[in-house]
């Protein structure tokens, strides 16, 4: 399958300090290499600690920043080469939800001012249509066509969110990329994002680009798995593959934090020792060998490349070496508490579809 996204070698350095001429003296490095590629109703997660690059990433492939070096190609198109004209219809086509729905919507507008704002710069649309999409971007997300006359402070979070998810939608785009989406909110909230995210993907062929750090939610929504530590992504495979037999030492210790639904479950947690490498004077060869308990002299002076074995593409010197990943006592049984609360919704949403039924519940619902 031809791929929809291609990025190769994004780089971005940030420069923090100049000197009296103006030359750099001090820079940022904050994503160093990245290479990824994505299709047509694929959804590929960024995973990795605060600050390891995964949203600067998001910002270079809609070049809301401009890159260092690298390419973005989309649809076989170069993004980095794009003219103004160009680039507004790149934006038409992937489109991007932020982390925090109260931030990210304007508390002077209306909901039927900010969805027919993308459908003024991007289509030629009349005002009659334009409230007609509006209505309809409303009832995909779960809202009511009344919601349109009311202001964003009236909703709660899980409704603000639908609302910046309804947004993205409106020009109808084939990419969108999903910035920590569901972190801001409460736990029952997130479910009913994540499911509509699923379905909105299923009913439009949509391909994602998952952004978060919770491995807990991106079992349940992501094909592939990409685990970035100090600005490179360290190893990429299916979601299902990773979360079985993750190869390198950073993604071990990140699958051994994630919590268990089973007080009487023992596990062995890895607790990184060591420093934080800095992105201003990133250490020599692989940047994890500063925490990493396997570390070698090689893995100091020799930068690991990522080799791809079937699929499962992994940059460490010695991931042939590490023990497989352990089973944990309980941790299939019972289900994951995501997984219930995901299925209980779901159950939820399908009620609220139901003819008849009123939309002030779905609205009670939401506010759970």
């Amino acid at each position: 399958m031809t791929a929809l996204l291609e990025v190769e070698n994004l780089v971005r350095h940030f420069v923090v300090r100049r000197s009296l001429l103006g030359r750099p003296r001090a820079t940022v490095q904050a994503v160093d290499g990245v290479s990824f590629s994505l299709a047509p109703g694929e959804t590929l997660a960024l995973v990795g600690e605060s600050g390891c690059g995964k949203s600067t990433v998001s910002r270079l492939v809609l070049r809301l920043i401009e890159p260092t070096a690298g390419s973005v190609r989309f649809e076989g198109r170069d993004v980095l080469a794009l003219d103004a004209d160009g680039l507004q219809a790149f934006r038409r086509k992937a489109q991007l939800v932020f982390q925090d729905p109260y931030g990210s919507l304007n508390p002077r507008m209306t909901v039927g001012q900010i969805l027919a704002e993308p459908l003024v710069l991007h289509t030629r649309l009349t005002a009659a249509r334009r409230s007609a999409r509006v209505a309809e971007l409303l009832d995909m997300v779960g809202l009511a066509a009344v919601a349109a006359r009311r202001y964003p402070h009236e909703f709660s979070g899980g409704q603000r969110q639908r609302i910046a998810i309804a947004r993205a939608l409106a020009v109808e785009p084939k990419l969108v990329i999903c910035d920590e989406p569901v972190s801001a909110l409460d736990v029952s909230i997130r479910s009913q994002i994540l499911n509509l995210l699923r379905d909105l993907q299923r009913r439009l062929g949509l391909a994602y680009i998952f952004i978060s750090h919770d491995l807990a939610v991106v079992k349940h929504v992501a094909d592939r798995v990409a685990v970035m530590n100090s600005g490179r992504i360290v190893e990429t495979a299916p979601a299902d593959r990773l979360f079985a037999a993750p190869r390198h030492p950073y993604s071990h210790a990140l699958l051994s934090a994630i919590p268990v639904p089973n007080p009487r479950a023992r596990r062995d947690r890895i607790i990184l020792q060591g420093d934080l490498p800095s992105a201003l004077s990133p250490p020599p060869g692989c940047r994890f060998h500063t925490r990493c308990p396997f570390v070698v002299a090689r893995c100091r002076s020799e930068v690991p490349r990522l080799i791809d074995d079937s699929g499962h593409a992994t940059a460490c010197h010695r991931w042939a070496e590490l023990p497989p990943r352990a089973t944990v006592p309980g941790e299939t049984a019972p289900p994951p508490a995501l997984e219930r609360l995901m299925a209980a919704f779901s159950r939820v949403r399908d009620v609220q579809a139901a003819p008849g039924v009123d939309r002030v519940e779905a609205d009670r619902a939401d506010r759970m």
